[in-house]
C-alpha cells in the first residue's frame, strides 16, 4: 500500500470511527444513559463481532491486517488515553474531596482493597488457557484485580450531576471517593506497569517505581503545582497567537507523561496528576478550560472509546468458559464495590440510607477500566478474550449504575443542615465577586492609591481571588523592584488578614505587583486587560475634577473595558490605609447593582471584622409626611424596602456577617449624606455609568461623593462605553 493510500484509509477509519461513536453516544445519552457506553458499543458494532461478521470483504478493507495500519490507529489511541486522563483531572475538584474526606477516604479504601482482592484471586482461578502466556498470571490477575477496583469518576460524576445530586452531601462523598478511587487506581497500575517491564517481582525496580511515584507525587502538589500555575500564567500573559495556552497545558501533560515513563511507572499517572495540577490553576479561565474540553470531547473521547470497542470480540464470549469468567467478572465487581462502599460508608460515620447510594454509585467502571484494559493489551498482560470481558464488566456495571443510584438517592431526605449549605452555595455560584477569577488594581501612591491596594488585597484573601497590582508612580522609575516593595507589603498584610477571615478552603493567593510610570497608566491597563481579568480597582487621584469624576479614571475604566471600582480615602484612611474601619454602610435599592455593591461591602467587611448597615432610601413628598418622618425618622417599610433589605441581610448571614436595616424617607442623595455622618468609616455604592463624554453615575452618586466626609468604594458591573456623537452633543 503507498504512503497516500495508507493515510487516506487512516482519515477513513478516523471519519467512522468519529461519526458511529459520536451518533451512538448522541442515542444513548438520550436514552438516560453516559454517551461513553455508546460510542463504546459503537466500535462492537464496526469491529469483527457485527460488522467483521456480515460484510467481511468491505471491513477487511476499512480494517485491514497490516501493521502500519495498526499502528496509525493504536498512536491515536495512546493519545486518546493521555488526553482523556488529562481531562479528567481537570475536571477533578480536589475542595470536593478536601469536604467529604473522612468519609470519602474510608469509602474509597474500603472499596478498592475488596474488590482488588476478589479480582487477584478471580484471576488465580482462571484456567490458563485464558491467560496470555503462561508466565504472565500475576500480572494479569493485578490487571484484572485494579480493573474491579476502580470507580470511574467521569462516569460517577456524570451521572451524579444529571440525577441533581451533585451538591448533595451524598453526592460530594460518592464525587470525593471517586477521585480518591482514580488516583489511588492510576498510582496501584503504574507500579503495576513495572512489574509487568520485568515479567517478575523485581524488588529493587518495584522499590524503584514506588519510591519515583511517591517522590513525584510529593514534588507535583508542592513545587509543581505553582511552577504549573507559573507556567500557565506566563503563557496567558505573554503569548499572543491564537490558542497558545492549549498548547502550553498539552506541553505540560506530555512532560510529566515523560516524568513518569522515565521512573518505571506508566505516562497515565503523569497525564493525570498533570491534570489535577492545570484544573487548580487560578488563571484556567471558562473559556481556556472549554477549549481543551472540546478539542478532547469532540475529537479524542469517540475515537479512543470506538476503538477500544473495536478491539472487543463479542464472539469469543459464546465460550463457556470466557462467558462463565465473564459472567463472575461482573458479580465480582458488582458486589465486591458494592460491599467495599457500604462498609466504607458506615466506617465513615453515614447512614444506612446514604451507605447505600455510595454503594450504588461507586459501581460505573466505564472510561476508566477501558483505559486499563487498553494499558494492559498493549503490553501483553491482557489478551483480546480477556479485554473483551472486562469491557463487558465495564458496559454492564455503567449502565445498571444510573437506575440503581436514581432508586437510592430517592430515599434519602434533605436535612436542615444541608439544605442551609446549598442555599448558601446557590448563592455563591451566582455572586458578583465569584465570578471574579482575577482582579487588577491600578493604584498610585496617594492615600486613594494606597486605600485601594488594601482593599484589594482583603478582597483577594476573604474570596481567593488572583491579584496583579500595578503600581503607578509619577514617573518611570530607575529600580521598580525596591519602589514596589512598600505597595507589595501592604498588600500581603491585607491578604493575610482577608485570609484569617475567610471561612472557604485556605489556598495561597497569587499576587504579583509591579511598578509602572503613572502618565502611561491607561495603556498599561489596556494592555493587561487583554489577559483575561474580571474587575478592574482603581485608586488614584485627583479623583474628583471641577466637580466631575476626573477624565484619567474614565480613560482607565474605558480602556480596561470591563466590570470596575473606584476607591475614594476620606477621613482617617487619608493618614493611613489600614486605620481602623468598623462601620460599612452600603445604600440598597433592591437593583442588582445596589447588590453588587452590597456583596463587596460585606466581603470588605468580613476581612476588617466590621459591622454593615444597609441603607434604603424610600423618598416621599414631604407635604404628605408628618413632620418627625421629615427628619429622616423611619417609618414602617414597603415590601419593596423589606424584600431589598432581607436580601442583604441574608447575604451577610452567608458569611457570619451581622447586617443593620435602615430605612430614610427622604431625598436620596441629603439621605445617604447624612447617615454616613452617623460614624461610618467606609461607604460602598453599586453604581452604573450613565451614556457621555464623562464617567456620570447619576445625580445620587455625584452629590454622596462630592459631600460624604468618610471613604468611599464605587462599584460597576457593567464597562464604560465610548458615547455616540448623538450623546456627546446630548451631554455638551
Amino acid at each position: 500500500m503507498t504512503h497516500a493510500a495508507s493515510v487516506a484509509l487512516f482519515l477513513e477509519q478516523i471519519l467512522v470511527l468519529l461519526v458511529i461513536g459520536r451518533a451512538a453516544g448522541e442515542l444513548l445519552q438520550r436514552c438516560g444513559q453516559p454517551p461513553v457506553i455508546g460510542q463504546i458499543l459503537a466500535g462492537v458494532v464496526l469491529g469483527p463481532s457485527v460488522f467483521g461478521a456480515l460484510a467481511p470483504g468491505v471491513y477487511g478493507e476499512l480494517f485491514p491486517r497490516l501493521p502500519a495500519q495498526a499502528a496509525m490507529l493504536d498512536a491515536v489511541s495512546q493519545l486518546g488515553i493521555l488526553l482523556l486522563l488529562l481531562l479528567t483531572g481537570m475536571e477533578t475538584d480536589l475542595s470536593v474531596f478536601r469536604r467529604a474526606r473522612r468519609a470519602a477516604l474510608s469509602i474509597s479504601v474500603s472499596g478498592i482493597l475488596l474488590p482488588l482482592g476478589c479480582g487477584v484471586a478471580l484471576g488465580y482461578a482462571l484456567p490458563a488457557s485464558l491467560l496470555p502466556a503462561p508466565g504472565t498470571r500475576l500480572i494479569t490477575a493485578l490487571f484484572l484485580g485494579t480493573a474491579l477496583a476502580i470507580s470511574s469518576v467521569k462516569i460517577v460524576a456524570l451521572v451524579v450531576r444529571d440525577l441533581g445530586f451533585l451538591r448533595r452531601t451524598v453526592g460530594q462523598v460518592i464525587i470525593g471517593a471517586a477521585i480518591l478511587d482514580d488516583a489511588i487506581g492510576w498510582i496501584i497500575m503504574s507500579v503495576i506497569f513495572g512489574l509487568a517491564l520485568h515479567g517478575r517481582v523485581d524488588l529493587l525496580a518495584l522499590a524503584r517505581s514506588s519510591v519515583g511515584t511517591l517522590l513525584f507525587l510529593l514534588l507535583a502538589f508542592t513545587v509543581g503545582r505553582r511552577l504549573v500555575f507559573r507556567i500557565i500564567r506566563w503563557s496567558n500573559d505573554t503569548l499572543t497567537s491564537e490558542l497558545a495556552s492549549v498548547s502550553t497545558i498539552l506541553a505540560i501533560m506530555g512532560v510529566a507523561a515523560l516524568i513518569t515513563e522515565s521512573i518505571g511507572v506508566h505516562f497515565v499517572l503523569g497525564a493525570f496528576i498533570a491534570g489535577v495540577l492545570i484544573g487548580q490553576s487560578p488563571i484556567l479561565t471558562r473559556q481556556l478550560r472549554a477549549q481543551v474540553r472540546g478539542l478532547i470531547i469532540a475529537l479524542f473521547m469517540p475515537v479512543f472509546f470506538a476503538t477500544a470497542g473495536l478491539a472487543t470480540d463479542v464472539r469469543a464470549l459464546g465460550q463457556p468458559t470466557l462467558l462463565l469468567s465473564t459472567a463472575g467478572l461482573i458479580l465480582v465487581a458488582s458486589v465486591g464495590k458494592f460491599l467495599g462502599a457500604f462498609v466504607g460508608g458506615r466506617i465513615g460515620g453515614l447512614a444506612y440510607a446514604e451507605c447505600l447510594a455510595v454503594g450504588c454509585g461507586m459501581n460505573a467502571r466505564g472510561s476508566t477500566e477501558i483505559i486499563v484494559a487498553s494499558v494492559g493489551l498493549s503490553i501483553g498482560a491482557l489478551n483480546r478474550p480477556l479485554f473483551s470481558a472486562i469491557v463487558a464488566m465495564a458496559v454492564v456495571t455503567t449502565m445498571v449504575m444510573p437506575p440503581t443510584l436514581r432508586w437510592a438517592l430517592r430515599r434519602l431526605p434533605l436535612g436542615e443542615e444541608e439544605r442551609a449549605r446549598l442555599e448558601r452555595e446557590e448563592f455563591e455560584a451566582e455572586s458578583f465577586l465569584k465570578r471574579v477569577e482575577r482582579l487588577l488594581v491600578a493604584a498610585d501612591e496617594t492615600p486613594s492609591g494606597q486605600l485601594a491596594l488594601h482593599f484589594a488585597g482583603l478582597l483577594a484573601g476573604v474570596r481567593r481571588i488572583t491579584t496583579t497590582v500595578l503600581h503607578l508612580a509619577e514617573a518611570p522609575l530607575g529600580e521598580p523592584a525596591a519602589a514596589v516593595q512598600p505597595a507589595a507589603r501592604l498588600v500581603q498584610r491585607a491578604v493575610r488578614a482577608g485570609d484569617r477571615a475567610s471561612t472557604g478552603e485556605s489556598e495561597a493567593v497569587d499576587i504579583v505587583t509591579r511598578a509602572e510610570p503613572v502618565a502611561a497608566s491607561a495603556e498599561l491597563i489596556a494592555a493587561e486587560a487583554r489577559k483575561g481579568y474580571g474587575w478592574l480597582l482603581l485608586g488614584r487621584e485627583p479623583v474628583v475634577h471641577e466637580g466631575r469624576l476626573d477624565a484619567q479614571i474614565r480613560r482607565s475604566a474605558l480602556e480596561f473595558g470591563g466590570a470596575f471600582g473606584i476607591v475614594i480615602a476620606r477621613g482617617a484612611q487619608r493618614a493611613r490605609a489600614r486605620a481602623a474601619v468598623r462601620r460599612v454602610l452600603v445604600p440598597v435599592r433592591g437593583t442588582r447593582f445596589s447588590r453588587e455593591g452590597a456583596e463587596v461591602a460585606v466581603a470588605l467587611a468580613q476581612a476588617l471584622g466590621a459591622r454593615v448597615t444597609a441603607l434604603y432610601v424610600a423618598p416621599a413628598p414631604r407635604g404628605r409626611l408628618p413632620w418627625r418622618q421629615r427628619f429622616g425618622r423611619a417609618i414602617a417599610p414597603t415590601h419593596t424596602a423589606s424584600a431589598a433589605l432581607r436580601e442583604i441581610v441574608e447575604m451577610g448571614e452567608h458569611y457570619g456577617i451581622r447586617v443593620e436595616r435602615r430605612i430614610r424617607n427622604e431625598p436620596a442623595p441629603e439621605a445617604i449624606v447624612r447617615e454616613a455622618q452617623e460614624g461610618y468609616e467606609l461607604l460602598v455604592m453599586g453604581v452604573s455609568p450613565r451614556p457621555g463624554a464623562d464617567l456620570f453615575f447619576g445625580e445620587v452618586t455625584a452629590h454622596t461623593l462630592s459631600q460624604a466626609t468618610c471613604s468611599l468604594v464605587l462599584v460597576s458591573s457593567e464597562p464604560v462605553r465610548e458615547p455616540q456623537p448623538a450623546e456627546e452633543l446630548a451631554g455638551g
